[in-house]
């Protein structure tokens, strides 16, 4: 056996934790959603408070206050006094108030949560089994604009919380060079394009990406007042032979390529260099899993990849990357820059070779 410096009670231990973790998530859940977290963090100050001050303030039973703070103390997300008055630890102040860990949380119990039952038969299949816990769809991109509007905020918070810290330095990298014409490639919500626009009072804007979600973006340029600047070209890349315009002075994909298997990324970079000009760049901006500075963060980034497996699409996943690397030069693309960019994230910008 490997890790044999652990003790046997502590692997245990951690052992229980991982049977149970989906008890500790919902139970957290619950706490926050109740306000019970808040409450007994506004209380603070006043040494805690008692499950029966919080059963009064929020007209809750004790019996149900009472089971979500056994299981919290235990899992040391409050702890309680000898006088029986609740704080929070550190952790459970994480959980109820950091910005990263609450999009997190949000999107594994809003979009994940149940679909992740039917892990273990995408695995086996390739397919995205959970999908249908969401709704009828060959992958999730089909039905962005159909999910519930709980499901719906939940999922692009989650999408866009990991890219817009770093929007603005982006932004100085595609235009650095001045391109008159950007096609934005999986544009999402519309929400590069309008940035850029506002960034740069000439750029011309294409936005490629489905029929659904490229409605819903154009309709949010519009309301910006940039419908002008933005057009747009639907496209499915799971289809035969996919292709794209000729004309772009930069091609962005953001967060882009790791929905698709690596067979699918070949495809979509293969005519992506097709329409390119020996001067056109092409900027790929992904969350690389070998190039974290911390653990948690490359954590989360591999729980991501279940979601892929199981919801997206059954085939994708965060990817190293040295994998990136290797299909770039496949297609006849080399790298002129390997950018580092914001605590997450790698520009790699590429031309023709």
């Amino acid at each position: 056996m490997e890790n044999t410096s652990i003790r046997a009670i502590d692997a245990i231990q951690e052992a229980q934790k991982i049977a149970f973790a989906p008890f500790v998530f919902q139970a957290t859940v619950s706490l926050r959603k109740l306000g019970v977290l808040s409450l007994i963090f506004d209380r603070r100050k006043k040494g805690g408070i008692t499950i029966d001050d919080i059963s009064k303030e929020l007209s809750i039973s004790t019996y149900g206050i009472g089971v979500l703070l056994e299981i919290a103390e235990s899992s040391s997300i409050v702890t309680k006094d000898d006088t029986g008055n609740y704080q929070l630890t550190t952790t459970g102040y994480f959980l109820n108030y950091n910005e990263t860990v609450n999009v997190n949380i949000n999107f594994t119990n809003d979009v994940c949560y149940k679909g992740l039952f039917h892990l273990n038969e995408s695995i086996k299949t390739g397919k995205p089994t959970g999908l249908k816990e969401l709704g009828n769809w060959d992958t999730v991109y089909e039905g962005l604009s159909q999910l519930t509007p709980e499901v719906q905020k939940s999922w692009f918070e989650f999408d866009h919380h990991y890219s817009d810290a770093v929007f603005s330095d982006a932004l100085k990298i595609v235009f650095r060079n001045s391109p008159n014409t950007i096609f934005d490639i999986g544009g999402n919500t519309g929400k590069f394009a309008i940035s850029s626009c506002n960034y740069n009072k000439d750029v011309s804007i294409k936005i490629i990406d489905l029929p659904g979600q490229l409605n819903k973006a154009l309709a949010n340029v519009k309301k910006k007042g940039f419908e002008k600047r933005v057009s747009g070209h639907e496209i499915d890349w799971l289809k035969d032979n996919p292709k794209i315009p000729n004309g772009a002075d930069t091609i962005w994909m953001s967060q882009f390529l790791d929905c698709f298997s690596e067979e699918e990324i070949l495809k979509i970079l293969t005519a992506s260099v097709k329409s390119m000009s020996d001067e056109t760049e092409l900027l790929i901006m992904e969350t690389f899993t070998d190039r974290q500075k911390f653990d948690n963060a490359k954590f989360i980034l591999e729980a991501t990849s279940l979601y892929f497996t199981v919801l997206a699409n059954g085939n994708s996943k965060m990817y190293p990357a040295k994998v990136f690397l290797k299909l770039i030069d496949r297609v006849g693309l080399v790298i002129k820059e390997d950018i580092s960019i914001g605590e997450y994230h790698t520009i790699l910008v590429c031309k023709k070779k």
